[in-house]
This record gives structure tokens, C-alpha cells and sequence, in this order.
């Protein structure tokens, strides 16, 4: 590309403010970007691992949800309202009984299961912060995968988490019923 054209997503990119409130946030549906206590949080393009990741969990956990009718399964930049947050988990996944009527919009509950993957930018304490803010808001799992490791973290509440490697399986315990995969095959 010439040096005299310009990407007009960087220009797009140049004009968002660092911070806004929540509902100019929700009104402008800003790609690309999580909501986090007033401040515009930037979401990396995914790697290659990433999309395999997450595309390995919703080919084992969608046949399982539709073939039991037991909800809905939500992909990446599908937004989630948490309270002061607007996420968008790589895969989230709302029980029957709970689906907003309006769906025309990004969701204004929590799911009840979230799925994140951890990507190489991500900071430790991050992660754990944006698990525990599902939490806080009424989401009842969250598993954070992690790529390096091939590990699997489970929480069900800020004092009840366990982390599963290759050798265990991976359970949707009461949130997705009779759920069941080899860690391992998430990473195949």
C-alpha cells in the first residue's frame, strides 16, 4: 500500500476515547472492545491456537446442548452486560429458562456459563479478575483455558476453583448437564 493511503481502521481507532460511560458504550457497540469499569478495554485479534480452541469446545459442547434443549451457545464478540462490565467471552452459554426475549442486542444478563481462552497477551491478573467479575454478576462456571499449560480453571465461586490438566475431564456439573470431555481433546 502507498505510504499516501491510509487504513481506515486505524482512523477508526484514533477516535475512540479511553474512556465513556456505559450507555454511550452500549449505543455505539464499539468492535473490538470490552467495557471495564468506565474505560475502553482494546480485544487483540485472536491467533490461529485461539479460533482452534474455541472452535474444539463448541464442536463438543453444542451437539450436547441441542440434542438436550437445555439453551443457548454464544460465540466471540457477543456482548454479555456484568454489572459496571460488557464482555464478550469466546463462548458463553445461557440456560433455556433464562434467554432475554430480546435478543436483537447484546445480552443484559449474565451467561450462565463462560468460556475464556487465555491468548498471549492476556496478564494473569486479568484474567482472574474478568473470571471473578462473571461470578459476581451471576454467572454460575467459568472455565479459562489456557493453551500453554493445556489446563483448564473451574470456578464456581472466589473460594471454590480447581484446575484440571490433560489427564482429567472436564465436566458442565449443574450449569450444563451430563456435560463430559477429556481436557485433552480441547488442544487436539
Amino acid at each position: 500500500m502507498p505510504h499516501s493511503q491510509t487504513n481506515p481502521e486505524s482512523i477508526q481507532d484514533l477516535s475512540v476515547p479511553d474512556t465513556m460511560t456505559l450507555e454511550e458504550f452500549l449505543e455505539n457497540d464499539l468492535e473490538g472492545y470490552e467495557y471495564v469499569k468506565g474505560e475502553l478495554v482494546p480485544m487483540p485479534p485472536t491467533s490461529m491456537e485461539h479460533g482452534e480452541i474455541s472452535s474444539s469446545v463448541l464442536r463438543r459442547l453444542s451437539p450436547h446442548v441441542f440434542e438436550h434443549q437445555l439453551g443457548r451457545l454464544y460465540t466471540a464478540g457477543t456482548t454479555f452486560h456484568l454489572g459496571d462490565r460488557v464482555v464478550k467471552p469466546d463462548v458463553a452459554f445461557i440456560l433455556t429458562d433464562r434467554l432475554p426475549e430480546n435478543r436483537r442486542k447484546g445480552s443484559p444478563i449474565p451467561p450462565d456459563l463462560a468460556i475464556e481462552i487465555v491468548s498471549p497477551s492476556d496478564k494473569q491478573y486479568d484474567v482472574t479478575e474478568k473470571a471473578l467479575a462473571y461470578l459476581k454478576a451471576g454467572t454460575r462456571l467459568v472455565w479459562v483455558i489456557e493453551p500453554v499449560a493445556k489446563t483448564v480453571m473451574v470456578y464456581r465461586s472466589e473460594t471454590d476453583f480447581t484446575l484440571l490438566n490433560s489427564e482429567d475431564t472436564l465436566t458442565g456439573e449443574d450449569v450444563v448437564e451430563g456435560f463430559r470431555c477429556p481436557v485433552a481433546q480441547l488442544f487436539e
